[in-house]
């Protein structure tokens, strides 16, 4: 009797959370929230919980990281230390790794964000959906625009983060009860990679590095205390710490914990640096997609991955998925190119079907020179990036073993840098002469992408060949803008509290 009085209060309870929520959303709450809103969290998670001395209602912390393409929820205990619940694989992120910078540009969006009961969505076009309330006070102050970045279900990206509806179910139950337990808000923290050492040296010379520096500080604080920092602002960037830094403070005090574990990082990128740690770029068509949901390609995405064997999620279950409408399924084909950034003077050499062999003989021949790169063995074409047009993707007919490099001068963290290398591949009409002191480089062909089978975001819509091909042509080499082509196709009508690129 007792246990169905808890269970009729707790249902009671979540009903009037949802109708406060939807009463948040424009369109929403009408009807009154959806039954999948009210769905209880499975009984699996539910003893997963109990296993780990956990209860629904204790507080929750989430964090993503988008080239691992994971999704982790934390809970917090009485001791208010955080420990891990548990790990989900992202079936869909768009754009590349770094910050959102204007609306459209379909990056999914990287900083720490604040998530409020008026944030989530129960009646969602997604399946369910919470907001991650971008553009927070950093963002605004670095001139981002955008809106209406979601968390939400289906496999469908346009700057959002898709979690098919059976994940969203289950991060949205998650979520309602720790509201329902008492939590105000509960703190979403979105990286580009897991900030390790090794991902710090290997991305050290990318032009995102000084914001990604600024994001390992909160994630510093987060692993080294298991407690959730505080956040404050001090100019265009994030200020971590304890009362203190909320407070405003640009120079909160660091936990001697923080600065140890801080300065023990800074010493092993040193190491790895100075042991030869080729410094990347990582090179996306549009996003990413965890392998669990593409097994056959998983090798080849395992190698951008992390160090781990063991997935902290069961493959078959995901794999059994209902994915619904997949964003831009050929952008997913060739997988990420990793561009390595080599000293400056060097000549730039793409690399075709051995581009390891090619970057290693780059570096043996101190200038570039003595060594042709590999023949391809398979169809290879040079594309222009819409996320980044600055920035060129070599693309494969099949997905390679390894993450194909590309060794081209060191950008120093300037964008420009990029721009000034690969603009003249992508100028009117004409490509780019081989330079005659360095290995020649393909001239760039750019065919029209395959049309997807399915496309959930209105703003996907492909566009007919002529038009592709004149959008890549007319596409700014400087970064700052969308082609008039692309901005037809990215910025639809919005409707409040779905995804940027989605029509009502």
């Amino acid at each position: 009797m007792t246990a169905r009085l808890a269970t009729a209060r707790l249902l009671a309870a979540a009903s009037l959370l949802a109708l406060s929520l939807a009463a948040c959303q424009d369109g929403s709450g009408i009807n009154g929230p959806s039954a999948r809103s009210l769905a209880p969290i499975a009984p699996q998670t539910v003893a997963l919980m109990q296993s780990k001395g956990m209860q629904p209602s204790d507080p929750i912390l989430i964090r993503t990281f988008k080239k691992e393409a994971e999704m982790e929820i934390w809970k917090r205990g009485s001791d208010g230390r955080y420990a891990l619940l548990k790990t989900y694989p992202i079936c869909r992120w768009s754009g590349q790794l770094g910050p959102k910078t204007r609306e459209g540009d379909r990056q999914a969006p990287e900083g720490f964000y604040t998530i409020t009961p008026g944030l989530m969505n129960p009646n969602s076009s997604y399946y369910l959906s919470f907001d991650t309330g971008f553009p927070n006070a950093v963002d605004r102050a670095n001139g981002r625009t955008g809106k209406y970045l979601m968390v939400h279900g289906t496999c469908s990206s346009a700057g959002c983060f898709a979690m098919t509806d059976a994940t969203i179910a289950e991060i949205y139950a998650v979520a309602r009860d720790a509201f329902i337990g008492g939590q105000r808000s509960f703190q979403f923290q979105s990286y580009p990679f897991r900030m390790t050492a090794e991902n710090m040296a290997k991305f050290r010379n990318d032009p995102n590095i000084a914001f990604w520096q600024n994001l390992k500080e909160g994630s510093d604080y987060f692993e080294a205390l298991h407690e959730e920092p505080k956040i404050g602002q001090c100019g265009t960037k994030y200020v971590f710490g304890g009362a203190d830094a909320a407070a405003g403070s640009c120079k909160p005090r660091v936990d001697p914990l923080v600065a140890e574990k801080s300065a023990r990082d800074t010493h092993a990128v040193a190491d790895l640096v100075a042991k030869g740690t080729p410094a990347v770029r990582v090179v996306y068509q549009d996003g990413g997609q965890n392998p669990v949901f593409r097994p056959q390609n998983a090798s080849a995405f395992a190698s951008l991955g992390g160090t781990e064997t063991v997935l902290p999620y069961d493959a078959k279950e995901y794999g059994r998925h209902n994915l619904g409408d997949v964003s831009r399924p050929e952008t997913l084909a060739a997988g990420p190119q990793e561009i390595e950034l080599a000293p400056k003077g060097q000549p730039t050499m793409l690399a075709g079907a051995e581009p390891a062999a090619a970057t290693r003989a780059a570096k043996a021949g101190g200038k570039g020179h003595g060594r042709e790169p590999a023949a391809p063995t398979t169809p290879t074409t040079l594309m222009a990036n819409r996320a980044d047009p600055g920035a060129q993707v070599e693309t494969t007919a099949a997905l390679p073993d390894k993450p194909a490099r590309i060794a081209v001068a060191d950008a120093d963290g300037d964008a420009s840098s990029y721009q000034k290398l690969f603009g003249q591949l992508f100028a009117k009409d004409k490509p780019a002469p081989a330079a005659p002191a360095a290995p020649a480089v393909a001239a760039a062909v750019v065919p029209a992408a395959p049309e997807p089978a399915k496309v959930a975001h209105a703003a996907e819509t492909v566009a007919p060949k002529a038009a592709r091909a004149h959008a890549v042509k007319t596409a700014k080499v400087e970064g700052k803008g969308e082609s008039k082509a692309d901005a037809k196709v990215e910025k639809p009508a919005l409707r409040k509290g779905e995804p940027e690129g989605r029509k009502p």
